[in-house]
């Protein structure tokens, strides 16, 4: 697949900096939505931005990694459910990249602060060997920012 870090604004009050400074600092889960044979379904990932990329982990065998094999267009919003309702929604094109996984694994556990000795880091940990690591690139954003009229 061919990486296109391109980031690439559609509208909103908000430039290209303060998206990138949004994305990086907000400290969420990502609503990824995925398609399906039938249906779109939307999961909640952990994730982190770097090279001009939405990164994410999951199991090798999930739903998620599933569907974005045999599609790797999606969608995602990264949004507040706590006034000031702000955040960015978007599409992209997904990359399942295994070994990945490894490295991004203990990045997400230290950006969500759980502690790497707790037992859910344990338990995720002994099974990075399963998961693989979800590169989501050719990023279209669309940002809204209620904060002034809350």
């Amino acid at each position: 697949m061919e990486n296109n870090r391109e980031l690439k604004l559609i509208s909103g009050p908000w430039d290209e900096a303060a998206v990138r400074q949004f994305i990086s600092s907000t400290i969420i889960p990502i609503r990824l939505a995925t398609n399906g044979k039938t249906n779109p379904l939307v999961q909640s990932l952990w994730f982190l931005f770097a090279d001009d990329a939405i990164w994410c982990c999951t199991q090798n065998d999930a739903v998620v990694a599933k569907r974005l094999r045999n599609d790797p267009n999606c969608a995602f919003e990264i949004s507040a459910d706590q006034p000031p309702y702000r955040g960015i929604r978007g599409s992209g094109r997904a990359e399942l990249i295994a070994p990945a996984a490894g490295e991004l694994l203990p990045k997400l556990l230290d950006r969500y602060s759980i502690a790497g000795n707790s037992q859910l880091a344990t338990w995720l940990l002994a099974r990075v060997d399963q998961e693989v690591a979800v590169r989501i690139d050719n990023l279209s954003i669309t940002s809204w920012d209620y904060s002034s009229r809350m």
